[in-house]
C-alpha cells in the first residue's frame, strides 16, 4: 500500500493526523465508518481529528476497501470547511467534523484518484470542487454536497490529461474499438462538451 496522502488544498476549520496504528487509550470521542462492522480494525485509516478551538479531538476509524496501490488513503479538505474526506484503500467517506455522526460513505468503490478543482474565477464558475475518479465515471463534491456525476467516460479506466477554463479534459477506454477516446467534461454540470 502507498503512503496516505493529506491534501489541505480547501480552507478548512479542523487539523488531522494520521495515526500509524489504534491509540492504546481511545479518546471519549470514537467513530467507526461506514458503522460497526466484522474486523473494522484491520488495515483500517485511523485519524486523529481536532474539530475546532475547545472542541474534543475524535478518533476516525475508517474501514479499508482495498490493499491494491491503486487504491488511495489519506485525508483531504472539502469545499466546505467543517468537513473531512478520509479514503482508506479507496473506500471515501466523508465526514462532518462538527457533527462526526453525520458522514456519507460514496458509491464509488474503489475511488481511483481524488482531484481538487478551485477556479481562477470564482464568481463566473462554480465554487470548489472535490472531484472522485472511478472505474468508469467522475462524481463531482462541492460545498453543499454532490454536485453532478459524469456520464460514463469509460469501460474500464479513465484517465486526467488536464483542466483549462473549466473544462476537463480526459480518456476513457471504450469497449467497441479496444482505443483510449478523449473527452471533455464542463465542470459546471459535469455534461460532455
Amino acid at each position: 500500500m502507498i503512503a496516505p496522502i493529506f491534501d489541505g488544498t480547501f480552507a478548512h476549520s479542523w487539523t488531522a493526523e494520521i495515526l500509524p496504528n489504534r491509540p492504546m487509550i481511545l479518546p471519549s470521542r470514537h467513530y467507526v465508518y461506514p458503522g460497526q462492522v466484522e474486523e473494522v480494525e484491520l488495515g483500517a485509516l485511523e485519524i486523529l481529528v481536532q474539530p475546532g478551538a475547545g472542541e474534543q479531538p475524535l478518533l476516525a476509524t475508517c474501514a479499508l476497501g482495498f490493499k491494491d496501490p491503486a487504491a488511495p488513503s489519506g485525508i483531504w479538505a472539502m469545499p466546505h470547511p467543517d468537513w473531512l474526506c478520509a479514503i482508506s484503500g479507496g473506500y471515501a467517506y466523508l465526514i462532518n467534523v462538527g457533527n462526526p455522526r453525520e458522514f456519507t460513505m460514496l458509491r464509488y468503490r474503489p475511488v481511483l484518484k481524488v482531484l481538487c478543482y478551485l477556479p481562477d474565477d470564482l464568481h463566473s464558475s462554480p465554487g470548489g470542487l472535490l472531484l472522485f475518479i472511478g472505474h468508469h465515471s467522475i462524481l463531482a463534491w462541492g460545498r453543499d454536497g454532490e454536485a453532478w456525476e459524469s456520464d460514463r467516460l469509460s469501460w474500464e479506466g479513465v484517465t486526467i490529461d488536464r483542466i483549462e477554463e473549466n473544462i476537463l479534459h480526459g480518456q476513457g477506454w471504450d469497449l467497441m474499438t479496444d482505443k483510449d477516446l478523449p473527452f471533455a467534461l464542463d465542470l459546471t454540470s459535469g455534461r460532455r462538451v
